[in-house]
């Protein structure tokens, strides 16, 4: 059975900083296309980060220059540094993982981990 777990949410003020990891089971990490989305309350989930399996990293405008995307194959798991934290930073952020290549929608996904940032 494939399982992802996120971590490292909290509550920080904005400008601080956080790690998020997401863990795997039954996979490896190495193999897929990890990445990061959030949903904020009332909005549309989006993509923010992503990983794939040569090591390049991908990330959207809202968030390019202030977030980071890794992997720590040793621990089959992948983390997003969130440095420079803004309120609208705010959201529910979801790991998923897709075989090979980065998709829209991907195959796996864990729980979600909360990020609150305030002002």
């Amino acid at each position: 059975e494939v399982q992802l777990q996120a971590s490292g949410g909290g509550l920080v003020q904005a400008g601080e900083s956080l790690r998020l990891s997401c863990a795997a089971s039954g996979l490896s990490f190495d193999d897929y296309a990890v990445g990061w989305f959030r949903q904020a309350p009332g909005k549309e989930r989006e993509a923010v980060s992503f990983i794939g399996t040569d090591g390049r990293s991908y990330h959207w405008d809202s968030v390019k220059g202030r977030f980071r995307v890794f992997r720590e194959s040793a621990k089959n798991t992948v983390y997003l540094q969130v440095n420079s934290l803004k309120p609208e930073d705010t959201a529910v952020y979801y790991c998923a993982a897709e075989k090979q290549l980065w998709t829209s929608n991907p195959n796996y996904w864990g729980q979600g981990t909360q990020v609150t940032v305030s002002s």
